[in-house]
């Protein structure tokens, strides 16, 4: 595996030929560029979004030139704050031309999933997402070890099955008692 940071793993956004798909499989990040929107949110007070513009502007670059865009968050009910959250951030994600689904834990055996966050792109490449301690975004180590694509296929196959798409996970009765 290589460890991809800063423009090196942003380059697999833009090299990727048709689809990209990112298993989240943490309850809460605590990434330093989060933190004042997150705490904007647990206080009640209006957020512009603007922290979120680049990567709202890379989707929709992407899906616009006709790649897919695929997510899955597996999250614990009842929800806590960072999936609430979560939420209501991916209304902006899914506006974008994200495909977001959410896959309440108590719903796959643990033995389905990975225990990393990972993004696999055109079936072929896998990059685990790196955290520091402190909950910095360090990049990616990526591989295309083929038994390793070929389990995290697997592992995003089975979750997309059972994921619910976002207003129907909305309506659900998992975000009723979060």
């Amino acid at each position: 595996m290589n460890l991809l940071q800063g423009e090196a793993f942003d380059k697999l956004f833009h090299s990727f030929k048709h689809a990209a798909f990112h298993l989240e499989v943490q309850d809460s990040y605590h990434t330093p560029e989060e933190s004042v929107p997150f705490r904007l949110f647990l206080t009640g007070q209006p957020d512009d979004f603007a922290w979120h513009a680049p990567w709202l502007a890379l989707i929709r670059e992407v899906t616009g030139g006709g790649k897919r865009v695929t997510r899955a968050r597996v999250v614990t009910v009842p929800h806590g704050d960072y999936t609430r959250w979560g939420l209501t951030v991916a209304a902006h994600n899914i506006a974008a031309g994200e495909d977001i689904r959410w896959l309440p834990r108590h719903l796959i055996d643990p033995a389905e999933l990975t225990t990393d966050d990972y993004w696999l792109f055109d079936d072929e490449r896998v990059a685990f997402t790196v955290f520091e301690p402190g909950g910095r975004f360090a990049g990616g180590a990526v591989t295309t070890d083929p038994v390793i694509v070929a389990h995290c296929r697997a592992v995003r196959d089975r979750v997309w099955q059972a994921a619910i798409p976002y207003r129907q996970y909305l309506a659900s009765e998992h975000t009723s008692s979060a």
